[in-house]
């Protein structure tokens, strides 16, 4: 048995409430429910009523098919709401005692101690590694000798105002907050490999408003972040330039649109009607692909910019993990490499069963991601927690019972190789 969790992913163009029990190998999922977006723009709050309506229907329809009444949950918060950086804080070990909990919490509140951008609250706080004395790389020092300790921690804040306004529409829908994680670290958690996470790579989760970005190296996460391109951008240059609804232009984007006009026969075509016309007109859906595939391009490049400004250029032999929605849209794969220069593959959530079927897509990583990343924060949260008030070192993840087995199993996956001699 795992832990029965909830996840509500507030996306720009969906509300996704999934209930699902958390397991050691995969998450079981006993209901969904999804629902239309309503109030949202670029990730952004922009009606709290008509928000709250949708997270409301959508917990509703995850109530009725799972039999469970909802009254917590995990959410999703988009990369666009945050800033990051990665700091080092050090501690010293006095004499000659073992490295206990309470040195990891003096190293962790040492690197978190740097000021905050007005209007911003701490969010997450992931260490990355430890160095204990000249041993560097190393996942975790709890009993071991030495006398100056180091972590290297990467430090999530976001807004508090949009922490607010979302948790308020939650809230709304009778649905308590236990937390908020930040959209590509869910994401990254289930499409993700260990050897994908150890070589270096990147995750785009491009979504209706936004793309979020996070880069994982060493087993965990170096860098998140955002830019301002995501499908709906791609619907609006289509409507603009064919003269369309915004609705049907959408339509039109999942019927005939492509990435990569290469892969387009010029001559093929396809009716719509645009405004102001009586009859059907043919668009050659080779301009249409050139139409997407100049936002597309714009996107990859404003990514590349991000990596470049953040010195992780040639540092992502994994080369880029595409998820999201957006990356349904056929011909991303072949962009994202010809721009990116890197290798480049799209990624659904793995490890799922259950009521799984229709999760099984690129536009459901967010919302699988974050029961299990999640709770797997909790329990840390909870270990660190009980270990500071009892003064000593959490107990072995090894422990038996199935509990134990259980979390030992999830916290494996979620932390950095060992690289100490």
């Amino acid at each position: 048995m795992g832990e029965l969790v909830v996840g509500i992913d507030i996306g720009t163009t969906k509300i996704c409430t999934i209930v699902g029990e958390v397991r050691a190998n995969d998450t079981y999922i006993l209901g969904i429910g999804v629902e239309p977006a309503r109030g949202m723009r670029k990730g952004m709050v922009t009606d709290v009523d008509l928000l709250g309506a949708s997270i409301s229907s959508s917990v509703h329809k995850a109530e009725r098919a799972s039999g469970y009444e909802i009254g917590r949950a995990f959410v999703s918060l988009s990369a666009n709401h945050i800033l990051a950086i990665n700091s080092s804080g050090m501690t010293g070990i006095s004499g000659t005692r073992e490295v206990d909990v309470t040195d990891l919490e003096r190293a962790i509140e040492a690197a978190r101690a740097v000021p905050l951008s007005h209007g911003f609250e701490m969010l997450h706080i992931m260490p990355r590694r430890y160095n204990l004395d000249e041993h560097k790389g190393i996942r975790s020092p709890l009993g071991m000798h030495g006398f100056r300790l180091e972590v290297e921690t990467h430090l999530i804040s976001a807004s508090s105002t949009s922490l607010r306004n979302l948790e308020k529409c939650v809230e709304k829908a009778g649905v308590y907050v236990d937390r908020f994680v930040v959209n590509p670290l869910a994401s990254g958690d289930v499409v993700l490999t260990q050897t994908e996470r150890e070589s270096g790579v990147m995750v785009l989760d491009i979504g209706g408003g936004t793309t979020d970005i996070a880069i994982f190296m060493e087993g965990t996460v170096w860098y998140t972040g955002a830019v301002p391109v995501g499908g709906q951008l791609v619907t609006s240059d289509i409507a603009h330039v064919l003269s369309l609804p915004f609705d049907l232009a959408e339509a039109v984007k999942l019927e005939f649109g492509h990435a990569d006009p290469r892969e387009i026969n010029a001559l093929e075509t396809f009716p719509v009607q645009p405004f102001g016309e009586e009859k059907l007109s043919k668009v050659k859906r080779y301009d249409l692909s050139m139409i997407i595939n100049a936002r597309i391009t714009e996107l990859f490049e404003l990514v590349m910019r991000e990596i470049v400004a953040s010195d992780f250029e040639g540092l992502l032999p994994a080369g880029v993990v595409l998820t999201g929605g957006g990356s349904l849209l056929p011909g991303m794969k072949a962009v994202a490499n010809q721009v990116m220069k890197m290798p480049a593959r799209v990624a659904q959530p793995e490890n799922i069963s259950g009521m799984a079927d229709s999760l099984r897509s690129p536009a459901y990583s967010t919302s699988v991601g974050l029961l299990r990343l999640g709770l797997i924060m909790d329990i840390e949260d909870t270990r660190r927690a009980n270990a500071r008030r009892e003064n000593r070192p959490p107990r072995a993840s090894n422990e038996s019972g199935s509990f134990g087995k259980f979390l030992g199993g999830i916290v494996k996956r979620f932390l950095p190789e060992d690289e100490s001699p």
